[in-house]
C-alpha cells in the first residue's frame, strides 16, 4: 500500500531509539500517523515540527498498518508560530484541536482547506481570531455538532436571534426566551456570520462554541477531556483584549 499526499503535522512522539511517529492531516487522506525512519537525526527533526506544510509519502504492507512516511518540507510555520506567545497558543490549539476531534482516516478536505489558511496567517493578529473562530465553527459541523442559527427553533422567526440553546445548538429569538432566558448561550452577531466582529465580540463567540465543544462534542468521543492548549488559547487571548 502506497500513497503521496499534503499536508499539516499535527504531532511528534519519540519511537525508538531514532524513529518518530507523526501525525499528520492530509488532504486526500484525513489524519494519518506513520513512522518516519531517522525522524530524531539532526537532518530530520528540525523539520518535523507541529503546523509545518509537508510533502509527505506512505507505505505499509497492509493498509490497516501503522506504515511508515517519507517526508519533505513545503514550508515551515515556527518563525511565526514562535514571534509572540498568542500565535504559539493559537497553533498548537488548532493542531490540538485537529488530533482531538477528528478520526483517522477520514478525509475532510473543506476543514483541511481552512486549518491551511489559518495557519497561514499565524502572526497576523488583526485577522486571526476571526479566522480561527470559524475554524472552531467548521469542526463542529465537521463532527456532526454543528450549530443551527437560521431561525429560532420555537417559533421559527430569523429575527432578534440573540440566544442559543445549549441542548440543541440552535437559535432562540429575544422574544420566546422568556423565563429560559439565564440558561441560554448568547448568540453574537458574528456567530450568524453578521460583521467582523470586536474582539470583545469574538471571545464572547468562543465562549459558546467552547461549551459544544466541551459539553458536546468530548463526551461525544468517549468522555475525553477537551485539549488545554485550546484553553490557553482563548485565556491569553481574553487577557489580552481586557488589558487597559
Amino acid at each position: 500500500m502506497e500513497w503521496r499526499d499534503q499536508g499539516i503535522l499535527l504531532s511528534v512522539r519519540r519511537h525508538g531509539e531514532t524513529s518518530a511517529i507523526i501525525d499528520v492531516f492530509t488532504i486526500e487522506h484525513g489524519r494519518h500517523a506513520g513512522i518516519v525512519r531517522g525522524g530524531t537525526s539532526r537532518k530530520i527533526a528540525p523539520i518535523l515540527q507541529p503546523g509545518a506544510q509537508l510533502d509527505v509519502s506512505w507505505r505499509a504492507r497492509l493498509e490497516d498498518h501503522l506504515g511508515s512516511y517519507t517526508v519533505e518540507p513545503l514550508r515551515s510555520r515556527a518563525a511565526a508560530a514562535l514571534s509572540d506567545r498568542l500565535s504559539l497558543a493559537g497553533l498548537n490549539a488548532v493542531t490540538a484541536l485537529i488530533a482531538f476531534a477528528l478520526p483517522e482516516r477520514e478525509a475532510n478536505p473543506h476543514l483541511y482547506k481552512m486549518s491551511e489558511q489559518l495557519l497561514d496567517l499565524l502572526g497576523q493578529h488583526d485577522v486571526w481570531p476571526l479566522a480561527y473562530l470559524r475554524f472552531e465553527i467548521a469542526l463542529l459541523e465537521a463532527t456532526g455538532m454543528g450549530l443551527d442559527l437560521s431561525a429560532c427553533a420555537v417559533s421559527g422567526t430569523n429575527e432578534n436571534l440573540i440566544y442559543i440553546s445549549p441542548r440543541t445548538g440552535r437559535a432562540v429569538s429575544e422574544q420566546v426566551a422568556g423565563p429560559w432566558v439565564n440558561k441560554l448561550l448568547p448568540l453574537p452577531p458574528i456567530l450568524k456570520g453578521e460583521g467582523t466582529g470586536s474582539d470583545a465580540e469574538i471571545e464572547q463567540a468562543l465562549q459558546t462554541t467552547g461549551y459544544f465543544l466541551k459539553e458536546k462534542l468530548a463526551p461525544n468521543l468517549g468522555n475525553r477531556t477537551l485539549p488545554e492548549a485550546r484553553g490557553r488559547y482563548v485565556d491569553l487571548f481574553s487577557r489580552q483584549i481586557t488589558r487597559p
